[in-house]
């Protein structure tokens, strides 16, 4: 069985250019070279540390990786902090995670679904009476991208077709990079173009559920949603290293650097993106992290410490037409079958904004996991198209060899 079999869906290549799933891995990366990492913790592991190379080969600019097994923890990076250096990623570097905060989110709402306070399948529109949404609309279809809301930043069509939401890359988003956008602004002007399908008849991602999910959140809840996910999550887990950040554009502590890449007037230019106002993507992808933090949350998660067994069954649930690159969907989390000579079911959720990208991987028990940090630079190739390959040889690794 190849590796592609194992670990994509059958519609895995095609997604990776256009989907939200993406936005960072084809924005314009570096080619960093440079010697095979070393291990920072643990017993040396060659096939771990040449598995993290490969990234760095197809040139992305720098690699922090986490895994967690029956032998403990290992940890290294590969590549470079920050472009004309030649530090490595720190270890322990914080990062941002992209779409992986949409298992945060995920798993916040449905906290709340398991103290009674708001239905899985009830109307979010008698929630949130401001939006005049679809009274199909449920909480179950913005977990698991059902609702047909217009995603906003940007629908992405099989035939080619493109319609745009907000600027979410090149030299336009690049000048708005420092913009403060509010939730409610983003889902109005979600709201205001077409749906995408009627409530509940197909799939498809959409950041908006995410934004929505967090509106959900605080109406019930009746607090931020940054205090509600440190009241339940991040402070009885003991998540230091891991912020939402609102519209602060800094990463805290100590972090390497991601870089945005586009064209502009026939010329390529390369723009330090690490602090970026990251409202533009809210509780959609805002979060920042570590690999230690995402593995401490995402074992949790698996293992049965922050839901109950039923609604942790909902969640690994996944949609029958949802599959793609990272396997198919559930609430919050995709669902991979890595079949018999690998770990059997695979839970993920990656996750990117420009400059940086985030793997976040377990198995059911969250005995084994892996995270890492992916940082994007100012290669003239595109790794996008290696992506796959590299996340492959990682995964297969980890996974069944491993």
């Amino acid at each position: 069985m190849s590796n592609s079999t194992r670990f994509h869906g059958s519609r895995s290549a095609r997604r990776v250019g256009v989907a939200a799933l993406a936005v960072a891995l084809v924005t314009g990366v570096t080619a960093a070279g440079g010697a095979v990492p070393e291990a920072s913790a643990g017993p040396d592991r060659p096939e771990l540390r040449q598995a993290v190379q490969s990234f760095v080969d197809a040139g992305f600019a720098g690699v922090q990786l986490r895994v967690h097994d029956e032998r403990g923890d290992w940890v290294t990076s590969a590549g470079v902090r920050e472009l004309g250096g030649t530090a490595k990623p720190p270890t322990n570097g914080r990062f941002r995670i992209g779409s992986a905060t949409k298992t945060f989110t995920a798993t916040l709402l449905l906290q709340l679904v398991a103290e009674g306070r708001v239905g899985l399948d009830a109307p979010v529109a008698d929630r949130l009476p401001r939006f005049g949404l679809d009274r199909r609309i449920t909480a179950r279809m913005l977990l698991q991208h059902t609702s047909g809301v217009f995603n906003f930043t940007g629908e992405y069509y099989p035939d080619g077709t493109v319609v745009p939401g907000i600027p979410w890359q090149g030299k336009e988003w690049v000048d708005l990079r420092f913009h403060t956008y509010q939730p409610d602004e983003l889902v109005r002007l979600a709201l205001a173009r077409p749906a995408r399908f009627e409530p509940g008849t197909d799939w498809s991602y959409s950041n908006t559920n995410y934004v929505l999910a967090r509106l959900l959140i605080e109406e019930v809840a009746g607090r931020s949603y940054a205090e509600e996910m440190k009241r339940r999550i991040l402070r009885p887990l003991g998540l230091r290293g891991t912020v939402v950040p609102g519209a602060s554009p800094e990463i805290p502590g100590p972090h390497a650097h991601g870089y945005h890449r586009y064209e502009d007037g026939g010329q390529w230019q390369t723009v330090d993106v690490t602090r970026q106002n990251p409202t533009w993507i809210s509780s959609a992808g805002d979060m920042i992290s570590t690999t230690e933090d995402l593995r401490t949350f995402f074992s949790a998660l698996q293992s049965g410490k922050l839901l109950p067994a039923p609604l942790l069954a909902e969640m690994r649930t996944p949609h029958p037409r949802s599959e793609g690159l990272f396997g198919r969907y559930g609430l919050g989390l995709y669902v991979q079958d890595t079949g018999p000579d690998c770990v059997g079911t695979l839970l993920n959720h990656n996750g990117s904004v420009n400059g940086y990208a985030a793997l976040m991987y377990s198995t059911p028990d969250g005995s084994r996991t892996l995270t890492a940090s992916i940082t994007t630079g100012d290669a003239e190739n595109n790794p996008a198209a290696e992506f796959p390959q590299a996340l492959n040889r990682l995964l297969d690794v980890v996974f069944c060899r491993g």
